[in-house]
């Protein structure tokens, strides 16, 4: 199966600016489109506008957490389908299962590889 990043939209949602930053360059070099945003509160605000292919969300994080911010998505009829990816810096069982209760679909301990930003994408873009 060959997943094009050529023209994804790939959402960045991390309040670090060196994973963002990270993030963004990693996918651009593929070819995606990214849209990063700050936190919770600024990336609902951007993804109505964007509708991302993929979000890739931060856990801890001020305002409104990773979390908040997936079951908010989540809940959401037109961006339910929208897989989301959690980012950790912690690799804990409660996270995850946290993680999969408000509806995450993948769970990556940060910092990720390349090849596991580019894993993710694949795993779930590539059923679409």
């Amino acid at each position: 199966m060959d997943v094009k990043f050529e023209n994804l939209k790939v959402m960045v949602i991390d309040d670090s600016k060196t994973i963002r930053r990270t993030a963004e360059t990693l996918l651009q070099k593929e070819g995606c489109v990214v849209v990063t945003a700050t936190d919770g509160f600024d990336a609902l605000a951007k993804i109505a506008d964007t509708k991302p292919d993929i979000i890739f969300v931060d856990i801890m994080m001020p305002r409104l957490d990773g979390y908040q911010t997936c079951a908010l998505i989540k809940n959401n009829s037109e961006f339910k389908g929208t897989p989301v990816i959690m980012l950790s810096s912690k690799d804990g069982l409660f996270d995850k299962a946290k993680g999969r209760i408000v509806g995450s679909d993948q769970y990556l301990t940060k910092p990720f590889s390349k090849n596991e930003l580019l894993g993710a994408i694949e795993t779930h873009v590539g059923q679409a």
